[in-house]
C-alpha cells in the first residue's frame, strides 16, 4: 500500500515548508537539488519546457528523496490531471484558479468516481505500483494534494470561497501575475500588491487552509514567512545558476 502523503499533512501543521522551483526541466538537475533537502520541489510545467515524459523522469529521480514533488501543470486541463496523477505525481499546483465552479471542477478531476470525474486505469500505471498495490483505487482520493494558485485581482475576490472548497488543500499566490493585475507589472513590490499578498495569507489561514508563495529575495521571503506563509519557496534552479555563473564570471573580470 503507497504511504500516506506526508506532506499534505505537513502543509496542516503549519509549520513552515521550504521549497525550491525546479525550472531546468532536467533529471539530473533535480536530484541534485533533492540533495539538498528541499521540503519540497515543483517541477514545473507551466513556465518550463517539460512535457509529460520529463516530468515523469523528475519524479523517478525524486523518488528516494524526502523532498516531496509538487507538480505544476501549464493550465488545468482535466486530461493533463489524470495524466501527471497516473505517473505518480501526489501534489498538483494549478495555476490561474479564477473562482469557486473553477477550483471544484479542479477538485473533481483529481477524484475518482463517486466523488470526481478522474478516469480508472489503475492497473497500468505508476501511480499503483503496476498494479502491485492492490487496494490503490480505495486510498487515491485522500493521497491527494490539489494546491491552486490565486494570481490575480479578480481571483483575490473570490478566495474566501475557493478556500472554503473541500479538497482544496493549499492556496498559492503569484507575486508577479497578481502584481501586472493589479496594473503593476514587474513589481510585485508595490505597496498595493505587497498589501493583497499579507491580506491573501489572512483569509486563506482563516478558512483553514495552508498559504504558500514563491520569493526569489531572501528578505520578502522572511517577510511573507512572517504573515503567515508556511509553504514558501525560498528559489528557483534557473535563477540560482545564473546568478552565480554570472557572478563567478564577473569576479575574474573584474
Amino acid at each position: 500500500m503507497t504511504a500516506p502523503n506526508a506532506f499534505k499533512q505537513a502543509l496542516t501543521s503549519g509549520q513552515p515548508l521550504y521549497g525550491l522551483w525546479l525550472a531546468l526541466a532536467d533529471s539530473y538537475s533535480a536530484e541534485v537539488c533533492a540533495g539538498a533537502g528541499f521540503d519540497w520541489l515543483v517541477v514545473d510545467g507551466e513556465h518550463a519546457p517539460n512535457d509529460l515524459r520529463s516530468i515523469l523522469a523528475q519524479l523517478q529521480a525524486l523518488a528516494p528523496y524526502p523532498s516531496a514533488p509538487v507538480v505544476r501543470l501549464p493550465v488545468g486541463d482535466p486530461v493533463q490531471i489524470k495524466q501527471v496523477l497516473d505517473i505518480g505525481a501526489r501534489n498538483l499546483l494549478i495555476p490561474m484558479v479564477e473562482s469557486a465552479a473553477q477550483a471544484r471542477e479542479l477538485v473533481a478531476a483529481t477524484r475518482y468516481p463517486p466523488q470526481g470525474t478522474r478516469g480508472v486505469a489503475s492497473a497500468l500505471v505508476r501511480a499503483s505500483g503496476f498494479s502491485r498495490d492492490a487496494t490503490y483505487l480505495q486510498h487515491a482520493n485522500e493521497g491527494v494534494c490539489l494546491i491552486v494558485q490565486v494570481e490575480s485581482a479578480a481571483a483575490l475576490i473570490e478566495l474566501d470561497a475557493i478556500a472554503a472548497l473541500e479538497g482544496v488543500d493549499g492556496v498559492f499566490v503569484g507575486p508577479a501575475d497578481l502584481a501586472a493585475s493589479m496594473g503593476h507589472l514587474g513589481n510585485p513590490a508595490h505597496p498595493a500588491v505587497q498589501a493583497a499578498i499579507q491580506d491573501a495569507a489572512t483569509r486563506s489561514r482563516a478558512a483553514g487552509k495552508a498559504a504558500g508563495i514563491l520569493a526569489t529575495d531572501e528578505e520578502a521571503a522572511r517577510r511573507y514567512l512572517n504573515w503567515g506563509y508556511s509553504f514558501v519557496a525560498i528559489g528557483v534552479d534557473v535563477l540560482l545558476l545564473t546568478r552565480t555563473s554570472t557572478e563567478l564570471l564577473g569576479r575574474f573580470r573584474s
